[in-house]
């Protein structure tokens, strides 16, 4: 996604319990996207969005529901 929509391209990242996420969504920064990041507090499992939050500089961090509410405003 990075490689063929860059800027344009929104990187969301979720729950979950692997650091792999945190590879692809460095990818997309670097390409110029937005980077969005599950608030940990919220997710059922929170190690993959805090390691993305260690190791990214996010643009946003929201729960589910405020990811859908700012999604519907774009």
């Amino acid at each position: 996604m990075a490689e063929v929509y860059g800027s344009a391209a929104i990187g969301i990242l979720l729950s979950g319990a692997n650091a792999d996420g945190t590879d692809g969504l460095n990818a997309m920064k670097k390409a110029g996207a937005l980077t969005i990041v599950q608030d940990p507090v919220t997710a059922q499992t929170p190690f993959m969005p805090h390691h993305a939050l260690q190791h990214v500089k996010i643009d946003f961090v929201f729960s589910v529901e405020e990811i859908a509410q700012f999604l519907n405003r774009l």
